[in-house]
């Protein structure tokens, strides 16, 4: 259960903290080596337990979804993070890299469009809404 914003955090959640912002930045350069488009990065830790971290980003093609997608696992896995668990590759239209803190979606243009999840995890939580 996380704390409150007002606590102090302890130290496994500062050390978690690090390591997240560590798998975060592989993710950021390993995408910007594959030359991913519209990269956009969104902090999920107080709205889900799923990561800390939701990146979002487009592919050009079938072709270009699935070759960056492979070299993130590859990055990943080069860098101590293990076998992120993979989803969409062989269809690449939406391809969701599941890398414990980092949570990764590479989509077609179109794809990512339909779908706009930005839009879903962007929005402010109810409770912010009601303290402002």
């Amino acid at each position: 259960m996380r704390k409150k914003a007002d606590s102090a955090p302890s130290p496994a959640e500062v050390s978690g903290q690090i390591a997240a912002n560590q798998a975060l930045q592989t993710v950021l350069v390993s995408l910007d080596d594959s030359k991913a488009e519209e990269i956009v990065t969104i902090d999920i830790h107080t709205k889900s337990s799923l990561g800390d971290y939701m990146v979002i980003a487009s592919g050009r093609s079938h072709r270009h979804v699935a070759a960056v997608a492979d070299h993130l696992l590859k990055a990943l896995k080069d860098n101590g993070y293990g076998n992120a668990r993979v989803e969409g590759l062989p269809g690449a239209d939406w391809v969701l890299i599941d890398a414990g803190d980092v949570i990764v979606h590479v989509f077609r243009p179109e794809v990512r469009e339909f779908y706009n999840i930005e839009k879903m995890w962007q929005a402010p939580d109810l409770e912010e809404e009601t303290i402002h």
